[in-house]
């Protein structure tokens, strides 16, 4: 995306000096990261990220609008709702393809959003280490705005923890040591102080949460959930018990688990921008496009890239016994942009807003990447290549 440095940077690369960065990065958490970091970060244009926050503008000024809720309240499923919703998420995170529009020059393209954390303690970590190893402009960071290092961890500390101290704050999974995701929960916990805590250890008295903490019984005030209902539902028969979070309970959400339905796959048919594809409730189609390869087909809530279908057929569509929970979303092309020493890779760009209590609307803070040479970003896309995976994007500044 910025030819001088990708040539630069690929010039200097050294695989010795790759494997040198990830020993030091794994050190600091042996065996959490089970997911593989791509050899290269993504360089940002000035442009090219005006574009994507140009558009993630437009998308909260939807959010914030009085509007919103009225119509996203059919998006939360009866037995998922939780009692004490807030009036804002403290995530988005909105993800973004790289593609070429007619010009044949880098445009983003919306592809997904979530009102939902990421890795926010895992972005702020692995980036810094970087710049260490390999060649990055001074005028080139992975925060966004007006943040740093030290005004982000403050930010999210503030977003995460609210007014209460660290011990009173947990960040809440399903098994979170065996979670694909652990390394940034042990990054969270570094940076804030929070623990880790599995749905199965929370310990309920009346209203009241707690949890041990270092061998004593410590009050939850505030949880940082990070728990999604789908896994939870799929997976109730092997946990055996644990609290009901749907109950009216005495604690604080960061962010509340609504959000996750409110602001999802559901939003995206309300969206018209041009950096936006068009999207389409299935059930609200009357006739369906003739040139449907050039649309994909998602379930709503699906995570991860679950239930996707990219080459869609008649029959995938026939097979479908609730429409109302799918959408047809028009493709974006991803380019093959990112230079590597075989073949070009693929790039989406994941950018991470905080909204802290109090503030009139969420701000940028910082990004993670992902790189393919497969249909999908993800692993199973991406088997046995090299120059694909988990990265980050440097912004100009």
């Amino acid at each position: 995306m910025e030819p001088s440095l990708r040539k630069a940077y690929n010039e200097a690369f050294r695989q010795e000096t790759f494997q040198a960065f990830l020993k030091e990065l794994d050190s600091a958490h042996p065996a959490a990261r089970p997911f593989r970091l791509a050899e290269t970060p993504v360089f940002v244009p000035r442009s090219f990220g005006n574009k994507m926050i140009e558009t993630c503008e437009y998308i909260i000024d939807l959010i914030i609008d009085p509007s919103f809720k009225p119509l996203t309240e059919q998006s939360i499923p009866a037995s998922e709702r939780v009692p004490g919703e807030n009036d804002h998420p403290h995530m988005i995170v909105f993800d973004f393809a790289v593609c070429l529009n007619s010009k044949g020059e880098p445009e983003p393209r919306l592809i997904e959003l979530q009102g939902f954390p990421s890795l926010y303690g895992f972005q702020a970590f692995y980036p810094d280490l970087i710049p260490k190893y390999f060649p990055i402009p001074k005028n080139y960071s992975q925060y966004l705005g007006a943040f740093d290092r030290n005004s982000y961890v403050e930010e999210l500390k503030s977003v995460i923890l609210g007014r209460f101290p660290p011990e009173n704050v947990i960040l809440l999974e399903i098994q979170p040591h065996r979670q694909k995701t652990a390394i940034d929960f042990y990054c969270t916990r570094d940076l804030l102080g929070i623990e880790p805590v599995c749905i199965t250890e929370l310990i309920q008295e009346g209203r009241y949460l707690y949890y041990m903490r270092k061998g004593v019984k410590t009050p939850v005030k505030r949880i940082y959930n990070r728990v999604i209902f789908d896994e939870l539902n799929a997976r109730k028969n092997e946990l055996g018990n644990f609290v009901d979070i749907t109950q009216d309970l005495d604690v604080q959400w960061a962010p509340h688990p609504s959000w996750f339905y409110r602001i999802s796959k559901f939003t995206l048919p309300f969206i018209r921008h041009p950096y936006a594809p068009d999207a389409f409730f299935l059930g609200e189609i009357k006739q369906l496009p003739e040139d449907l390869h050039n649309y994909v087909l998602k379930p709503l809530f699906s995570f991860g890239g679950q239930g996707v279908v990219i080459d869609i057929k008649k029959e995938d569509l026939l097979r479908i016994k609730d429409p109302d929970h799918w959408i047809l979303q028009k493709k974006a092309h991803y380019a093959d942009i990112i230079l590597t020493p075989d073949i070009p890779a693929k790039a989406e760009i994941r950018i991470m807003y905080l909204w802290k209590d109090g503030d009139a609307r969420p701000k940028p803070a910082i990004n993670l990447a992902r790189l393919s040479k497969g249909k999908m970003i993800g692993v199973s896309y991406n088997a046995d290549k090299e120059w694909v995976g988990g990265s980050v994007a440097f912004f100009e500044k």
